[in-house]
């Protein structure tokens, strides 16, 4: 009866660590990672994110929806996938590209600090049809 206890508590305490542990690789930028992703603006539709690093400053693992990435400094990152394989990019300031729905890590790889904005869609944006 004693070892039965013993096995129960052990069983749930590490599905406890396991439940946290996938939990934290699976979150919002703006939860997991407050001090790089900041909320300016949020409705029904879309929210708006502030983007800051530092130079050298990593980012815990976190998704995104879908969405625009603005640049408005340039910048040169290091993204790291779920899987460890990692993707080096140099961005200029000013740029405004569509990005996929992702989970990853990001490092500010410049000697200059980063700064952009996150526009997350919220909706699927509607399709038309054509007659």
């Amino acid at each position: 009866m004693k070892n039965q206890k013993r096995f129960l508590c052990t069983l749930f305490a590490a599905l406890f660590f396991c439940s946290f542990t996938q939990m934290a690789f699976a979150q919002d930028a703006t939860k997991v990672d407050s001090a790089h992703y900041k909320v300016e603006f949020e409705n029904d539709q879309l929210r708006i994110i502030r983007v800051t690093y530092a130079p050298g400053e990593k980012s815990n693992m976190h998704e995104h929806s879908e969405g625009v990435v603005v640049t408005l400094t340039d910048a040169r990152s290091k993204v790291t996938l779920p899987d460890g394989k990692t993707q080096d990019f140099i961005v200029k300031a000013g740029r405004a590209a569509w990005s996929p729905a992702s989970k990853h890590a990001v490092e500010n790889i410049s000697d200059k600090p980063y700064e952009g904005f996150y526009i997350e869609m919220k909706v699927k944006p509607a399709t038309t049809k054509k007659d």
